[in-house]
């Protein structure tokens, strides 16, 4: 058993660090939060040093490298930015789908742009009355022609107003029983006549639009098609399971960054006559802070480990998600109460990775739906 990285692993690591820490503007952040806006400039900084491809072949524009070193990556950037950092680091969301399934056509169409900072890609699965459960989805696609007419309305799609595209779960055999059989991965460009995208007002994640999706006779060409046709909901759960790892190594930047701003004020804040650190109490909220981003590391190693040596365990993909998003919350909310009233002021960026790090504890599903999964394996339930 060998915990440790390779020196090209470390040097990965190391290049995103000084990435990140060159290009960090707090101000510059702040204001972008303040406004809204998704981060261009970062983005295509971050494509030029092949960051958003760390883990797709080289012959589509990517680095060639696997699933743990896009999970140092993610840590690193996320460690430094918090949400902006997941911005620059899932612009690619729908484009895996593709390399997973796609044509060879439809790959080299889609991803370069993607890869190189050109294009964003968007994922539609949620529904506004199925939330996590894409057992059942009520948006259609109907052949005509050789075409797909698509009707239905998809919500959470993040990039939504800014994607070149989207990868969309729809059912396209309304007969199939059970109905999750019957469902199809269509890709939709976003230019099309008959979509409306809307932005929704969220607690954090300010640079990130989140989107209402609403397909209203939207028409694509059946060559759209992502994979096989009445395959998308295993070709989803597929998807998914390399996703709530890197979303692993999300949380787990977050954590580690909250952390770190914790434990430089509580060496240098005074109170009572002395450094806040010096007080049992402080030492006590760090020593529990450090040990859950301990944890979810080592998940998440492990999982994206495993994933590259074509070991996919659905179980601890959801036990590495699970924990380092609830440890990415549990460790900003801790932060928080270390810089005290300081905390909660916007100003402060504990609080802008307390909003942000509640957004990773639901996307990609809640705590109670990788529970649910995680129990259904230990007890061998389909």
């Amino acid at each position: 058993m060998d915990f440790e990285l390779t020196k090209e692993q470390r040097d990965i690591q190391r290049a995103a660090r000084e990435f990140v820490q060159a290009e960090y503007d707090k101000d510059a952040v702040m204001q972008l939060e303040l406004e809204h806006k998704f981060p261009w400039e970062l983005l295509k900084k971050t494509a030029e040093l092949g960051f958003i491809g760390v883990d797709f072949p080289e012959e589509y524009g990517g680095q060639g490298y696997g699933l743990l070193e896009k999970v140092l990556v993610d840590e690193e950037f996320c460690r430094q930015f918090a949400g902006i950092g997941e911005c620059l680091t899932t612009p690619n969301f729908g484009a895996k789908m593709i390399l997973n399934r796609g044509t060879e056509e439809q790959k080299r169409k889609y991803l370069p742009p993607v890869l190189n900072g050109e294009a964003i890609s968007a994922g539609a699965f949620t529904e506004p009355d199925r939330g996590s459960d894409i057992l059942l989805v009520n948006t259609r696609a109907v052949k005509e022609g050789n075409e797909y007419i698509i009707n239905g309305n998809k919500i959470f799609t993040t990039y939504g107003t800014i994607a070149k595209w989207a990868i969309v779960l729809c059912q396209t055999d309304p007969e199939a029983k059970p109905t999750y059989r019957g469902q199809s991965i269509i890709l939709v460009e976003m230019d099309r006549e008959g979509i409306d995208v809307s932005e929704f007002e969220k607690m954090g994640w300010h640079s990130a639009p989140t989107c209402n999706f609403i397909l209203s006779n939207v028409r694509v060409p059946q060559e759209n098609l992502i994979g096989e046709e009445n395959r998308g909901f295993y070709h989803s759960l597929e998807f998914l399971n390399n996703f709530r790892v890197e979303m692993a190594g999300v949380g787990v930047g977050v954590a580690q960054g909250a952390f770190d701003r914790a434990l430089e004020y509580a060496r240098t804040r005074e109170a009572f006559g002395q450094k806040i650190g010096q007080f049992q109490a402080i030492q006590h909220r760090l020593a529990e802070m450090a040990i859950k981003i301990e944890t979810a590391r080592l998940l998440a190693y492990k999982a994206a480990w495993e994933f590259d040596r074509g070991n996919v365990d659905p179980k601890l993909c959801s036990m590495a998600k699970l924990y380092a998003a609830t440890a990415a919350t549990e460790v900003s909310d801790a932060a928080i109460s270390i810089f005290g009233g300081h905390g909660y002021m916007v100003e402060n960026e504990v609080e802008r990775f307390y909003r942000d790090a509640r957004n990773f504890d639901i996307v990609e599903g809640t705590r109670d739906i990788h529970k649910n999964a995680i129990g259904r394996a230990l007890l061998g339930l389909k």
